[in-house]
């Protein structure tokens, strides 16, 4: 456990986005004992084992089946595998006065400015084709390759007065001084390196990334400073909290959904029937009645949450007040699915882990997100929680965390999963054995 924020560190420096976020989960499951299953055939489960199942490359469910659940329920927990980015536009190639630069998209409500002077690169998935026949691979480019510049301030007089960036003008990335080599050759080279032959490249889902190393800093090694923290510092600690569960008395399951940045859509986000078509098959196979073990379940949410800005004091809440370090923030507000009940019971959870936690609110005056948590409950009606790691900077190139809070939320999780929730009547109990 005291190891997790080295592995969290190497996990975000070798997951540049969701797709390889969901690689790296399937190799860690498969290492652990876990068997894929594929939506495309029947499945057969068997109690006492291990699974997980694969949507679209860039979602994931694992969970954990046993006999004898004298009360059939689910514990769930749920983050997100995608962070806020740029994409890359088909006909991509801009060539101006010398420049090669590449046609974007915004993708997530991303901070502009911050992606401004740093290393990146580009990594996601391709489709090829050859001989009649259609291929997925997942491509990473490990090299420094592009850079988007700012602008000098001898250039740009309000540089420090407005941070007002046009995507489309503003934050198009630099490939190159030539057009010689295209980024399908830079595909196709990658490709091959890795002894596959790709006739012709037909498509992709590429994104550009941050490639800045995850790192400890702080005085005392008290922050981590990484990109991608929102949400992989939540998605990795309780990936481990499940991994080093065991719960006789209920199945659970970690769920890892792509497109929240984008509102959960599609066919593999929070608002599918990913979920519920999991959970469906889990229990026709092992003959539980849904239903009710639907109503005798619960749903982590685990998604970043807002640390106070040491300069922007004014933007706390007055009485929630968040701290890095803190511990788990429990969230509440109209967008969040936290209710009085689901509160309370995290809230024990935690008690029983002996970790502190922290009560989240924004300003009245001040929006506030959708998360998954509440998404997924249009699909799967389950009490949820929506819980997180405090964070500042969030949604920028590089966000900051407390190194202490990594350690509070993989506890936190494995004590959910270790619990039986058991509701009776308008009496609810923690059982833990």
């Amino acid at each position: 456990m005291q190891k997790i924020e080295n592995r969290l560190l190497k996990f975000i420096d070798d997951t540049p986005n969701a797709y390889y976020c969901v690689e790296n989960l399937k190799k860690m499951l498969k290492t652990n004992g876990f068997e894929q299953l594929y939506e495309n055939n029947v499945w057969d489960l068997k109690s006492n084992r291990k699974y997980f199942v694969i949507r679209n490359d860039a979602s994931l469910i694992a969970f954990k089946t046993n006999e004898g659940m004298e009360v059939p329920s689910f514990n769930i927990t749920a983050s997100h595998t995608d962070s806020p980015c740029l994409t890359i536009k088909t006909n991509p190639y801009i060539y101006d006065k010398n420049y090669l630069k590449l046609n974007i998209n915004g993708y997530g409500g991303m901070l502009n400015y911050s992606w401004l002077d740093r290393p990146l690169s580009i990594a996601g998935r391709v489709v090829t084709l050859n001989d009649g026949v259609y291929e997925k691979h997942l491509v990473n480019i490990d090299k420094d390759l592009l850079i988007i510049p700012s602008q000098a301030s001898h250039i740009n007089r309000e540089a420090n007065t407005k941070n007002e960036l046009n995507l489309q003008k503003d934050m198009l990335p630099i490939l190159s001084l030539s057009n010689d080599k295209s980024m399908e050759d830079i595909i196709r080279e990658n490709l091959e390196s890795k002894g596959i032959e790709a006739d012709i490249i037909c498509d992709y889902d590429l994104s550009l990334y941050n490639r800045d190393k995850a790192k400890i800093a702080g005085l005392n090694n008290e922050f981590i400073l990484a990109p991608r923290l929102d949400d992989l510092a939540n998605l990795f600690p309780s990936f481990i909290g499940f991994l080093t569960s065991f719960n006789e008395d209920s199945i659970n399951v970690f769920c890892a959904f792509d497109k929240e940045e984008v509102g959960n859509t599609n066919s593999h986000g929070a608002a599918s029937t990913f979920l519920i078509d999991t959970l469906t098959r889990i229990s026709e196979s092992l003959d539980i009645n849904l239903l009710v073990a639907l109503n005798n379940s619960m749903v982590v949410s685990a998604d970043s949450s807002h640390a106070n800005h040491p300069n922007a004091k004014e933007k706390n809440d007055p009485t929630n007040q968040v701290l890095l370090n803190g511990g788990v923030t429990i969230k509440h507000h109209k967008n969040y699915p936290t209710d009085a009940i689901t509160s309370s019971i995290f809230k024990g959870i935690c008690n029983n882990a002996n970790i502190p936690y922290q009560d989240y609110a924004s300003r009245a005056d001040m929006l506030c997100g959708i998360t998954l948590g509440l998404t997924s409950q249009r699909k799967v009606s389950v009490d949820t929680v929506d819980i997180g790691i405090p964070q500042l900077a969030m949604h920028s190139a590089n966000e900051t965390i407390g190194s202490n809070d990594i350690i509070y939320m993989c506890k936190a999780v494995n004590e959910f999963y270790s619990t039986k929730i058991l509701k009776q009547e308008n009496k609810i109990k923690l059982l833990r054995r």
